[in-house]
């Protein structure tokens, strides 16, 4: 039968959630916690990748058992203190054999985090810009991005997906007395996509470049043409909805 695990973590000592060589991985250590407990080895699923650094307010991820954990909130329990403090599982549940934490997910939602002034209590998690860019620009930009399904141009290059097409759901800056937050929720999002996006939209509110610009910069789906990418120490997975 088939588990869905639901947790979040901070991803700044991490390489992303992917398991890979000679790094350290969300999935590596979550893996090795499940499996001690369960005591046999184990294969999980993740929602997907994220990047170094990167962190996840939300994430799901699945794995196959023969028989039901008979208490899921005991089981919880031992695993949280297993894993280290940059990992917290908040829920264990079985679901239908067909459910996949990557392929069942119909959307995900990000969020980018700009502090309005140097802040060392949010430091770790938010990026300072100067000058600060201006919000009104910037969700211009935000608009223009519905028009478009082919975000080439925000995609990490050679990547192994099969196309770059996204269905762009929402996407909005919002202010706060300290922050600028920017939310976007899609069906899927290319590797890069978000920080590659919210680089370019600073520079369309520091008016290095315009919402024309920007236009432009998707239809010409080329990758140099766009932004720097921002840190990705300020950018969080925020929800996944299945």
């Amino acid at each position: 039968m088939r588990c869905f695990i639901e947790l979040s973590y901070n991803g700044t000592t991490y390489n992303g959630w992917q398991q890979q060589p000679n790094a350290p991985s969300v999935q590596e250590d979550l893996t090795k916690a499940v499996a001690t407990l369960l005591r046999r080895d184990i294969q999980i699923v993740g929602a997907g990748r994220t990047d170094t650094g990167v962190h996840a307010h939300f994430y799901v991820a699945h794995f196959n058992i023969d028989e039901p954990i008979d208490d899921s909130d005991n089981f919880v329990y031992k695993l949280n203190r297993i894993l280290g403090d940059a990992i917290a599982v908040s829920r264990i549940y079985t679901v239908a054999d067909g459910m996949h934490a990557r392929f069942s997910a119909v959307s995900r939602t990000y969020k980018y985090f700009i502090n309005k002034s140097k802040n060392p209590f949010t430091c770790e998690y938010a990026v300072n810009v100067h000058p600060l860019p201006d919000i009104a620009l910037m969700n211009e930009a935000c608009k223009i991005l519905f028009e478009y399904e082919d975000f080439t141009s925000f995609s990490k290059l050679h990547t192994d997906v099969k196309n770059n097409i996204c269905r762009i759901i929402s996407a909005e800056w919002q202010e706060t007395d300290e922050q600028l937050i920017f939310t976007i929720k899609a069906n899927r999002f290319l590797r890069n996509m978000v920080r590659a996006i919210v680089g370019t939209m600073i520079e369309v509110g520091q008016k290095k470049i315009t919402t024309a610009d920007f236009r432009h910069i998707i239809e010409v789906k080329n990758r140099c043409e766009a932004g720097t990418s921002v840190p990705g120490k300020a950018l969080f997975l925020w929800d996944i909805e299945y």
